[in-house]
């Protein structure tokens, strides 16, 4: 389609300084957004560009997914793949992400213990799909009832407690990631095991002294560095250790957020579960808001709804992906807006903070000139007022429409 053109819709949520711009329109020109304004205005000064008249729809930043594992473990959890098709599966489960409304991801690369594949295979896989992913290299404990450890450095081969501090594989994940993601596992996870097949989730994995190896050498090399955490004393133990983004941060008590909001660390809340704790609340969610702690919902995908996640509409424990992003964040988004947060800070949480996760919050997340034209066209606002993703008629990505759903 041409690049250069003016797009109208019913209204504008900018999640920017600009606000809501009702019976607005914004111009894109060579991928990126040139101008945002109101209709009458965008309509005389670009009258010499094409026009795309949405006056019936929402347009909305398109949606950001900062804690997944969509590449790695979700085809083999969801398909019957092998080796062979592993990557033809992820690619699959990437195109219902854009269906979905989501152009950018935030991709854990843990290892794996039937699969060999590097990330920097992943990044390759990825390369020329109309989706924006940023990569963590990480290492991960699983709650087995001899706990299990993989690292991306050492890929199918499963090592020692030990190993997970050799200096070389901590610098290697650290040169190998493009933002803050589950680099440590605080905790030994669930994973997306049923309890009895994780009797040890939850359990400690590292001392403080420890997770400040893993800080001074992602710091050293300019690297923020994030960790899955769950429980009081341990998000304490991550505070302390100077880690820059919890994941998860299930259990988190009042005197911890301030201190988190104090250190400038930031949260990325999973309301579908992810720890062995009972995952985010609305009402987490809004503390952690009212305490300016910098916050950011992520899908962590795929998981089974947590079985205390009342908030969540899921009756059954099917493993839910990216098309369930707008539903498992409604909840809280929209006890957000019933204790007076506007839709633009409400949005954000989806949008523009998880975008500043991923180190990439001056190139989209919001709609404003210079960022990169990635937005939808919806029946509403995403996640506060529409849940279905067949809601979303248009999804743009640099500009180009790549998922359309007013195609007659």
């Amino acid at each position: 389609m041409n690049n250069h053109y003016v797009i109208r819709g019913k209204k504008l949520v900018t999640v920017s300084q600009t606000g809501t711009i009702e019976n607005g329109a914004l111009v894109v020109q060579n991928g990126k957004i040139s101008d945002v304004g109101k209709w009458q205005d965008m309509k005389r000064n670009y009258a010499h560009l094409p026009i795309l008249d949405y006056r019936d729809f929402v347009i909305t930043p398109s949606l950001v997914d900062c804690h997944t594992h969509l590449l790695e473990f979700a085809p083999t959890s969801l398909y019957p793949v092998t080796r062979e098709t592993h990557f033809m599966a992820a690619k699959g489960i990437l195109f219902q992400a854009l269906v979905s409304g989501i152009t950018a991801l935030g991709e854990q690369i843990c290892g794996h213990p039937n699969l060999d594949f590097s990330i920097d295979d992943y990044r390759e896989m990825v390369r020329d799909l109309p989706i924006d992913i940023s990569f963590a290299g990480t290492n991960i404990s699983i709650g087995f009832e001899e706990l299990t450890h993989f690292t991306s450095i050492t890929k199918s081969r499963p090592v020692a407690r030990e190993e997970l501090l050799d200096p070389r594989i901590i610098i290697n994940m650290a040169k190998q990631s493009d933002y803050p993601g589950e680099h440590i596992f605080i905790n030994a996870t669930p994973a997306n095991f049923t309890p009895n097949q994780v009797p040890r989730a939850g359990e400690l994995v590292y001392s403080l002294d420890e997770i400040k190896q893993f800080v001074t050498v992602f710091h050293h090399y300019h690297k923020q560095i994030g960790a899955h955490v769950g429980g009081e004393m341990e998000i304490k133990l991550a505070i302390d250790a100077g880690i820059d983004v919890l994941h998860h941060a299930h259990g988190i008590s009042d005197e911890l957020i301030s201190e988190a909001f104090k250190k400038g660390v930031k949260i990325i809340a999973t309301p579908l579960g992810g720890t062995h704790l009972k995952p985010n609340s609305p009402e987490d969610i809004l503390k952690l808001v009212k305490h300016n702690v910098h916050v950011s919902i992520g899908t962590d995908s795929y998981l089974p709804p947590h079985e205390e996640a009342k908030w969540l509409p899921f009756e059954n424990q099917t493993l839910r992906g990216p098309e369930a992003f707008m539903l498992l964040a409604q909840p809280a988004m929209q006890f957000l807006k019933k204790h007076g947060y506007n839709e633009n800070e409400i949005l954000a949480l989806i949008t523009r903070n998880p975008a500043e996760i991923l180190q990439k919050g001056n190139r989209f997340g919001s709609l404003a000139p210079g960022m990169e034209a990635h937005f939808l066209v919806a029946e509403g606002i995403p996640g506060l007022e529409i849940t279905d993703i067949n809601a979303i008629k248009q999804v743009y990505f640099n500009g180009n429409k790549v998922i359309d759903r007013l195609m007659s």
